[in-house]
């Protein structure tokens, strides 16, 4: 007998937190692990945010926030939204949430009914499909490649939307790719949407400030768009806050409202020091949040060239976020001492025990060719891990 509801039974652990854990239980041991797994900035919150933080706690910012966020907070993502990306959204159309995740929850908890599908290109941040089993509704994928940069087109889009079909969801910079879209290709996109004007689009826009290529384009500022789109952001990354647990949805005032009631029976308003910490970052000029993004394109630049010495490892260089994805799928049907490389999975056990470097399977990403590895730490350490996976490699016949 188990008190564990079938909704629970269905929903998956996330492979990251595990290959971490299965890493951090290494290490334990003595063992010297590089760590690649990790989808989080190894940089610390700038000064003037941490400063923030504590000028709150000295203010007695220790009551319960308002559910929907500060509306001075809101009403700087308000500000952000339009000076950045020249979208016009109301402090009232804004809801702060407890990170990024609860806010794509929220979106989804407020939108999908049960049997309501919700279209997702491959690789997808593994989250994205548990979510969708939370709220019963069905997961649409579609396929993409390295080849296609792995982002989705429109003719795909067009080919498997339904009568069904309640949301589809964009990643854009993309976790695990490191794929962006661009305006062109958003364009077509939003050509076939305007066909099916009942889809809502939820935009995934985490890493919008960790882009190497041109600027951020969000698809919700692209004709036709207005109201149609959910845009989810947060401090997490492109401020090194992941600790902070602040993100925000900025959506029509229908789904703004509805969110508001999701997240006042699930949690109620986030952290209030948190906030007066992002509150900071948001009004404050970007100057520590380009120099990170600098860093990050300098990682990317020296993990591609490392990897471009590793024979049979297919490789696109990442536009964006700060992850190298790999078609690692030439190893398959390799041996070392008997053991066959036949899956993703293996490939990656096989680095974490004989490279001692954590990766992440593409598998958890539904991509079963690939491997995801985290460039967000120091250029000796990847240095380093580049060589022990391409040493580690070499011994597989």
């Amino acid at each position: 007998m188990t008190f564990i509801s079938h909704r629970i039974e269905k929903i998956m652990e996330p492979e990251m937190a595990l290959m971490s854990l299965r890493s951090k239980e290494m290490e334990n041991r003595g063992l010297d692990v590089i760590n690649l797994s990790l989808g989080e900035p190894d940089f610390s919150t700038p000064d003037y945010i941490k400063e923030a933080g504590v000028s709150a706690i000295r203010q007695n910012f220790s009551h319960y926030p308002p559910i929907q966020g500060y509306v001075e907070l809101r009403k700087a993502i308000s500000e952000k939204l339009k000076r950045e990306n020249g979208l016009t959204f109301s402090p009232e159309q804004i809801v702060v949430s407890n990170g990024a995740k609860q806010a794509l929850a929220n979106v989804l908890f407020s939108v999908v009914n049960p049997g309501d599908e919700v279209i997702i290109p491959t690789p997808y941040w593994a989250t994205y499909i548990e979510m969708v089993k939370m709220v019963e509704g069905v997961s649409v994928l579609v396929r993409t490649s390295l080849e296609s940069q792995f982002k989705m087109s429109a003719s795909q889009l067009e080919a498997v939307i339904s009568h069904k079909t309640k949301v589809v969801l964009i990643n854009s910079p993309s976790n695990p790719s490191g794929a962006v879209y661009s305006k062109e290709e958003l364009m077509e996109l939003v050509a076939v949407l305007q066909r099916y004007p009942d889809i809502i689009v939820l935009s995934d826009e985490i890493y919008e400030l960790i882009t190497y290529t041109e600027n951020h384009q969000s698809i919700a500022s692209l004709p036709g768009m207005k109201g149609r789109v959910a845009i989810v952001n947060g401090v997490s990354k492109g401020f090194a806050m992941t600790g902070w647990r602040i993100g925000f949805s900025a959506s029509s005032q229908e789904i703004a409202e509805a969110c508001v009631k999701v997240q006042s029976q699930y949690t109620s308003g986030a952290c209030s020091i948190a906030q007066m910490a992002a509150l900071a970052a948001y009004t404050h000029p970007l100057d520590e949040s380009m120099a990170m993004q600098k860093a990050f394109k300098m990682r990317r630049d020296l993990v591609v060239k490392m990897a471009q010495t590793i024979p049979n490892l297919k490789i696109m260089e990442p536009e964006g976020a700060f992850y190298l994805f790999p078609d690692v799928s030439s190893y398959f049907g390799c041996e070392w001492e008997g053991k066959v490389i036949e899956t993703a999975t293996d490939l990656s056990m096989f680095l974490l025990h004989k490279a001692m470097v954590a990766t992440v399977t593409g598998e958890a990403f539904g991509e079963p060719l690939c491997i995801r590895i985290s460039y967000a730490l120091s250029d000796d350490r990847l240095k380093e891990a580049m060589i022990r996976i391409k040493d580690a490699l070499a011994l597989l016949k």
